[in-house]
């Protein structure tokens, strides 16, 4: 029985290695990725540590007695804290950057959106690769295109009056993603669409949703555009926590 034990303790503390090296090598890939769109990435980080760890040791070895030891333990640990920090953010930029451009880029950015939001992608688009994704959550319905602007608002205009027809009740928004006038850059493009204000209830939605199946299942049956389309962001948002 003793041997049993030791012999699940050593397996849950295999495991337990294991998935922590997986997440080692994961943050290394991200950071590798995010060093390729941000060369000074290591400096940053470096001088981000050195300045949190030299306040946090100042503060506690002024405020907090205990020791310097403590204090340099406590400074470590809040200089690697913030540098995470840092470098969580720099990397989200950097796979927005390494995105853009790309048809789904729009798509990939709103798959972030948490529960209660539902993403659907490229439900409209032409040969010229401009797409229009639908995102459904607290402000109603919310058209997102990217693209030529002016071919995306004629897209939209068309897809918002297949939607008012089927859900007349339920607010129709438009967006169009991009860097141009009245356009909304990727970036800021899940914080747009959350500050639009909340419309239906959570109890709504589940009807909103059935009159929206049946939408598209009135669709032609008509092939994705070729080419990448990163549609979701899950995997790099996982590495980045280190999942």
């Amino acid at each position: 029985m003793a041997k049993t034990r030791a012999g699940a303790g050593s397996t849950g503390s295999t495991a337990t290695t294991e998935k922590k090296q997986g997440r080692l090598r994961q943050m290394a890939a991200v950071y590798r990725m995010s060093k390729n769109h941000d060369p000074r990435l290591g400096l940053v980080l470096l001088g981000v540590f050195a300045l949190a760890a030299v306040v946090a040791f100042a503060v506690f070895y002024l405020l907090v007695p205990g020791g310097w030891v403590f204090d340099v333990i406590t400074a470590i640990m809040v200089g690697v804290l913030a540098a995470l920090v840092v470098f969580g953010r720099r990397a989200q930029r950097a796979q927005y950057r390494q995105i853009e451009g790309q048809p789904g880029a729009s798509a990939a950015v709103l798959s972030q959106l948490r529960k209660g939001w539902k993403v659907d992608p490229a439900i409209a688009f032409n040969k010229n690769q401009d797409l229009v994704h639908r995102v459904v959550g607290p402000p109603g319905i919310v058209l997102v295109g990217e693209g030529n602007a002016a071919r995306v608002r004629s897209l939209l205009a068309a897809e918002r009056r297949r939607h008012e027809r089927v859900v007349a009740e339920t607010p129709v928004h438009e967006v169009v993603s991009g860097d141009g006038p009245g356009e909304v850059p990727i970036p800021k493009l899940t914080r747009h669409v959350t500050k639009l204000g909340r419309e239906i209830r959570p109890s709504e939605m589940t009807d909103v949703l059935a009159r929206l199946r049946a939408l598209d299942a009135r669709r032609s049956n008509i092939p994705v555009p070729k080419g990448p389309v990163p549609t979701s962001m899950k995997g790099a948002r996982q590495n980045m926590r280190g999942r």
